[in-house]
């Protein structure tokens, strides 16, 4: 019973101390903090994912008497996540994240034997191990990574998702389940398949705008959604038009809907207290932040956008230039394309001929935001259009610029026919916009 306490205690307290020590003797780097927390966010629910393939292909077993989470010692399972999600970030950080995940692998193979009782190792351990690997520890360093050097946005947003997805639809769910024996994922599985899929499907459709949400920080603001790596611009386009927290009243929305899914109150009350907190501390916080940060332009948005009543119709800073949708007049589906949008009044988009572009030939219907930022051609240019509409069709529009969504739908366009086709510049001359747009952004103000 002394080596189970005396590997057990090692387990948790060797990398939460050696973290500590890491974090206040070595210089300190200033995006560090938020590298390592999300390493080690992304730690939690991945290691729990591993261990639940290890439930069933049996690649090792823990040995212990209480503290246990899913048959795992849970002072193992937090040095687990320390020692991987946390210290290689701060200890090697400079170095290849393959001689990271091979000094990694090398202490496992040494340690990992040496923790028997607690640990008993099959044969086969060794493809756990390599699953871990490829699944919680270089993921976690290259999110780290990432963060630290401000570097692969899109990718690290991404990730963030997932990690985000998985705090919140699996890892908060088994510790509901641990701490209320009895609860589990078999209310879910034990549903018809229809009723199953139709509740998933609107689940999905709940989360969609908070992955939308959190694509537009990335793409227009810069920045992701942890506070300690925020978007660098106030972004105020997407689904950020209508309504200023899409981010968190979807993430209180999914959380509600998936406890009662579960048939389970305690996670249907978690979704209620995310949207208390959001309403009340964090609303606080971050208004004062943003205050800070952005100034009038925030108070301003902020006055006309609110943060749970979503508007109807798309609002716009009013000395800001609109938008410009550049679509081609020498393409038939293009011209149709066009009077569609000009029946709807959009507001500040002004629809431009693409012949008419003022510095380049372009190959698919463009949309310029006339902020600075990117230009995107083809379905996501589209997707931009709607949401200068009204509240569907920017929902609509954010469904369809979701990655690998915009990615499919533009692959069968191509593959119909409606591929890039080269229109040529008629002149240099200034870009005339759509008199129906023009009417609609002006009267909108």
């Amino acid at each position: 019973m002394g080596r189970v306490a005396a590997i057990r205690f090692t387990g948790l307290y060797v990398p939460v101390v050696a973290a500590f020590l890491l974090a206040f003797l070595r210089p300190r780097l200033k995006r560090i903090f938020p590298a390592a927390l999300l390493g080690f966010v992304w730690t939690l629910p991945s290691l729990l994912a591993v261990h639940m393939l290890n439930l069933h292909f049996g690649w090792w077993q823990f040995n212990g008497q209480g503290g246990l989470f899913r048959q795992m010692p849970v002072d193992l399972y937090l040095g687990w996540a320390v020692l991987w999600g946390i210290l290689p970030i701060l200890t090697f950080h400079e170095i290849g994240i393959t001689w990271v995940a091979g000094v990694f692998f090398g202490i496992d193979v040494i340690l990992m034997p040496e923790c028997s009782p607690v640990v008993v190792l099959s044969r086969r351990w060794l493809i756990g191990e390599l699953a871990a690997l490829a699944l919680v520890l270089v993921p976690a360093q290259l999110l780290a990574r990432w963060t630290l050097n401000d570097t692969h946005l899109k990718e690290r947003a991404v990730l963030q998702v997932l990690a985000s997805s998985g705090i919140f639809l699996f890892l908060i769910p088994e510790v509901i389940f641990t701490l209320r024996p009895g609860h589990a994922w078999t209310a879910l599985l034990s549903e018809p398949t229809w009723l199953r899929n139709l509740e998933l499907q609107a689940v999905i459709l709940l989360g969609v705008a908070g992955v939308s949400a959190v694509q537009e920080f990335a793409q227009r603001g810069r920045g992701t959604p942890i506070p300690y790596d925020p978007p660098k611009h106030l972004v105020i386009s997407g689904l950020y038009r209508y309504i200023s927290n899409p981010m968190q009243l979807s993430c209180a929305l999914v959380m509600t809907a998936w406890g009662c899914m579960l048939r389970n109150s305690w996670l249907a009350a978690a979704g209620i207290m995310s949207f208390l907190y959001s309403l009340g501390l964090a609303a606080w916080d971050e208004g004062e932040d943003m205050k800070v940060r952005f100034g009038k332009p925030w108070e301003e948005y902020r006055n006309n956008v609110h943060a749970w009543r979503p508007r109807l119709t798309p609002w716009h800073v009013p000395d800001r230039p609109p938008a410009r949708l550049y679509v081609a007049e020498t393409c038939g589906p293009c011209s149709e394309l066009r009077r569609w949008f000009e029946s709807r009044g959009a507001t500040a988009l002004d629809i431009v001929a693409a012949e008419d572009h003022p510095t380049q030939d372009l190959q698919r219907i463009t949309y310029d935001p006339m902020d600075g930022t990117d230009v995107e051609e083809g379905v996501c240019a589209f997707a931009r259009g709607l949401e200068h509409i009204n509240l569907g069709w920017a929902f609509a529009g954010a469904c369809l610029r979701l990655p690998g969504i915009s990615h499919l739908s533009q692959i069968l366009l191509d593959g119909s026919g409606l591929g890039p086709r080269l229109i040529p510049r008629r002149s240099s001359k200034t870009p005339s916009a759509s008199p129906a747009c023009r009417y609609s952004m002006d009267a909108s103000r």
